[in-house]
């Protein structure tokens, strides 16, 4: 069972065609992959905030990824099984996504130290750009640099879900399959804590 809840911001109209999810941006007729390619040499496209939420026995198999964040560091999927893991898709320039940085960075403090873990998927920026947002909003995960790699990363969740706006944000459940997402910014701390705290009480 798949459940929708409607965010305050409507800029996109969702629909659930089939037993796929199929979510129409500037035209119904855009493929995932053009949505994602028209995205990347354009601002962002405004999510309206609306939640999907899989239930456990719908959703597909784990999504493989790997990258290199903002410092050079090597990241692999296999580095976040077994937790709870919310990955976050953004970009320096992104106004929804600078105003949702401190929630995202709220949560993080607060459940991290429960094994919750967090990523950021950088979808356009340089290292350094990266970098200057981390300090901006104290920011303490690693994000992917993602244009660098050819998209690689936001690639492979949109093989799982169709991720076409940024901010896009995904929880995880502890065997890496997408459980919830967000699409467009967070209505705030108390959103991505409810979904997270949803995930983990699977796995009690």
């Amino acid at each position: 069972m798949i459940r929708r809840t409607r965010g305050r911001r409507v800029a996109l109209i969702a629909a659930v065609l089939g037993a796929g999810l199929v979510l129409s941006a500037c035209s119904s007729n855009d493929t995932l992959a053009q949505q994602w390619n028209s995205a990347s040499d354009k601002g962002y496209i405004a999510g309206d905030g609306s939640t999907t939420s899989i239930e456990a026995e719908a959703r597909t198999e784990a999504v493989a990824f790997s990258g290199v964040d903002e410092t050079g560091a090597e990241i692999d999927s296999a580095d976040y099984a077994g937790s709870v893991t919310v990955v976050n898709f953004w970009y320096a320039g992104c106004p929804p996504c600078r105003a949702e940085a401190p929630d995202l960075q709220e949560v993080s403090d607060e459940m991290m130290p429960e094994g919750v873990k967090f990523l950021g998927v950088n979808t356009r920026d340089q290292e350094a750009q990266a970098i200057q947002f981390a300090k901006e909003f104290s920011i303490g995960f690693p994000s992917i640099m993602d244009a660098k790699d050819n998209r690689a990363t936001q690639r492979a969740f949109a093989g799982q879900v169709p991720l076409n706006a940024v901010p896009t944000t995904l929880v995880l459940d502890t065997e890496g399959r997408v459980a919830h997402r967000v699409l467009g910014q967070l209505a705030g701390a108390s959103q991505l804590r409810t979904l997270i705290k949803e995930t983990q009480a699977e796995a009690e």
